[in-house]
C-alpha cells in the first residue's frame, strides 16, 4: 500500500511502529504472569538484576505458555497496534482525523486485549471481567475456547489499519 510506503519512509514513525509494538506484546506476555512479576518487583530480598531479567525472560513464555493459535494472534495483534499507531500518529501530523479509522483501532485493541491468554488459564481478561465461572462457562461454549476475540482483534486492527491506510492516501480537498 502507497500509505504504508509513505510513512514506513520515515524512520521515527518505523521505531515507533516497533516501540508500539514490542510495548503491546511485553503486555500480552505478562499478563498472565502479573502475579508473579508483582511478587518479584514488592520482595526487597530479590536483587535489582533479577527484577530486570525476570521480565524479559518472561517475554519467552509465548512459546511455553500460549497455544500456536494464541500465539499467532497475539503477534499480529502487537505488530498491527504498532503499524497503527504509526499510522494514526501521521495522520494527526498532517491533518484533522475523522472517527472511523480510531474506532475501528480502539475496536481491535480491545477485542484483541479480551482474547489475550495463555493455554492454562485461556482468555485472562475477559474471565476476570464477567467472572471467573461464568466466563469460564461462557468460554468453554465457544468452538475456539476463547481465541475468537483474538482472531478478531486481528480482523479489527487490520480494517482499521486499511481505513487509516485509505484516509492518508484521501486528498486534503475535494
Amino acid at each position: 500500500m502507497e500509505a504504508l510506503r509513505i510513512v514506513s519512509r520515515n524512520r521515527n514513525y518505523c521505531l515507533l511502529s516497533v516501540a508500539a509494538s514490542v510495548v503491546v506484546f511485553a503486555l500480552a506476555t505478562w499478563l498472565p504472569n502479573m502475579r508473579l512479576l508483582w511478587a518479584v518487583w514488592s520482595d526487597s530480598s530479590v536483587a535489582f538484576v533479577d527484577k530486570i531479567i525476570l521480565p524479559m525472560r518472561l517475554l519467552g513464555s509465548i512459546s511455553t505458555n500460549f497455544t500456536t493459535i494464541s500465539a499467532s494472534y497475539t503477534i499480529l495483534i502487537a505488530l498491527l497496534a504498532g503499524i497503527n499507531v504509526s499510522l494514526a500518529i501521521y495522520l494527526v501530523r498532517t491533518r484533522v482525523l475523522d472517527g472511523g479509522g480510531v474506532l475501528a483501532s480502539l475496536s481491535g485493541l480491545g477485542s484483541g486485549a479480551l482474547g489475550v491468554g495463555c493455554a492454562a488459564c485461556g482468555s485472562l481478561v475477559l474471565t476476570s471481567l464477567i467472572g471467573t465461572a461464568t466466563g469460564v462457562g461462557l468460554l468453554a461454549l465457544l468452538p475456539l475456547k476463547g481465541a475468537e476475540f483474538g482472531i478478531m482483534g486481528v480482523a479489527l486492527l487490520g480494517y482499521s489499519t486499511y481505513l487509516l491506510a485509505k484516509q492518508i492516501r484521501k486528498p486534503l480537498v475535494c
